[in-house]
């Protein structure tokens, strides 16, 4: 499944710093004002609730990966749970389109932060651009292997969460820590907006599964691929608390949602004025730039695990070397494509919906189909988990229903037509 020379090569601090790479390049810069924008003065609790939610769903890819270790990691789980059928390989292929499609939001974040910057002359027209320069960058550097990517990503993950943080402190001795108001009149949000915050805010944190799809790679699997989900759960859910307080203490509600797709670069200039500014954008593009790679590493490894399965068609086109260097042009391409077609807001809904319904699979299937002789687990946290996932899911549907019907129609639509085709070509695989 993989090289035998990188086989185990991830240490638990490369688990970490790959999880929590993928998790604060999205996160926090891409999401920000995009999640104010619906929870209003209640953004730090919305990442909260998010961060809690992210801590409940992981037990099921926890108890699977301490199991079943695999460099296939959500793909192994799907087909433990529903054997090689079409629903297996709809949920997968869920999952690897919500990556990828996180992988274009973190890359259209990457521009609008360059962007900012008054040492870089580059007009916003370029934004998509500029993303889909990263994730060429990101093509090359995972064609190089196991060892460039946990010592990129380890590094990176070391500058941004160090940066983030120093940051984070200059603006609330600025200006102060203040909490939001809960009196009615002052949160700028209702129930059912603050739902679709936070299942918004649940892109921010599912990075985890990076980490399960890279399970076979990672010493001591059967331990340290949850310890490492636990860890990265833990760093990202302190960062966001620290850099939303922040951002609320330094801008209005207002300010945030006005400059949404760079509101940390906005939130940093009362603080440390454009300095402030422009290492907020260093830190930024060392964020999207390790979330991208750290991701097309995972996804390209369960993409391969599925293709050798035979769940998912592949197809050379006349490129030599292996199915996994293939499917990371692939990825590049998709990836690519999204970033220069679709905004932020789009970009992130869109994987949001991809990944609840994968979650909810992944819930269900095992509570109803695993076998307990191998994995030892809780019913009633699966059971809970469904619950959650549900109560987002139509939070969030209710919101986008209404700012972007289109939206709803692409993400019901495409769906589909995944499960069709994925019925149609295991049927004739097993012709």
């Amino acid at each position: 499944m993989v090289n035998s020379k990188e086989a185990k090569s991830i240490s638990l601090l490369g688990a970490v710093s790959m999880g929590t790479g993928v998790m604060v390049g999205a996160g926090i810069f891409a999401l920000t004002g995009e999640i104010a924008s619906y929870a209003g003065n209640l953004l730090m609790w919305a990442f909260i609730a998010a961060g809690i939610i992210a801590a409940i769903t992981s037990y099921t890819y926890i108890k699977m990966s301490n199991a079943y270790p695999s460099s296939g990691g959500i793909g192994m789980i799907l087909v433990k749970v529903y054997g090689k059928q079409p629903l297996a390989a709809w949920g997968a292929l869920l999952m690897l389109f919500s990556m990828i499609i996180n992988q274009s939001l973190v890359a259209r974040t990457f521009g609008n932060y360059l962007v900012q910057s008054r040492f870089v002359a580059i007009d916003q027209i370029f934004v998509p651009w500029l993303g889909l320069a990263l994730v060429l960058f990101s093509f090359i550097l995972n064609m190089l292997g196991n060892n460039w990517i946990q010592k990129f990503s380890f590094i990176t993950a070391l500058i941004k969460a160090s940066g983030l943080m120093i940051l984070a402190a200059g603006g609330l001795m600025a200006s102060g820590v203040s909490l939001p108001s809960f009196s009615e009149a002052e949160l700028h949000t209702s129930p059912i907006n603050f739902i679709g915050a936070v299942a918004l805010g649940v892109l921010a944190f599912k990075g985890f599964t990076t980490i399960t799809n890279s399970g076979g790679e990672i010493t001591s699997p059967h331990k340290n691929v949850g310890r490492a989900i636990i860890i990265s759960l833990s760093i990202c859910l302190a960062i966001y608390i620290i850099v939303t307080l922040a951002v609320g203490s330094s801008l209005s509600l207002e300010e945030i949602i006005k400059a949404k797709n760079y509101s940390l670069a906005e939130a940093a200039r009362p603080s440390y004025g454009e300095m402030g500014v422009t290492l907020t954008v260093i830190v930024a593009i060392i964020a999207t730039c390790s979330g991208i790679i750290a991701s097309m590493f995972a996804v390209s490894r369960m993409l391969t695990m599925l293709t050798k399965m035979k769940l998912v068609p592949h197809s050379h086109f006349g490129m030599p070397g292996s199915i996994q260097k293939h499917i990371l042009v692939y990825i590049t391409v998709i990836a690519g494509s999204v970033t220069v077609l679709f905004d932020v807001s789009r970009i992130a809904a869109l994987g949001a919906f991809y990944y609840l319904i994968m979650d909810m699979l992944i819930h269900y299937g095992v509570l109803k189909n695993a076998d307990r002789s191998e994995v030892q687990f809780n019913s009633i946290v699966l059971i809970a988990s469904i619950a959650i996932d549900l109560i987002v899911l139509i939070g969030l549907f209710v919101i986008k229903g209404k700012d972007d019907p289109l939206l709803i129609a692409i993400a019901l639509c495409s769906m589909l037509a995944i499960y069709i085709y994925e019925r149609y070509f295991i049927k004739r695989a097993l012709s």
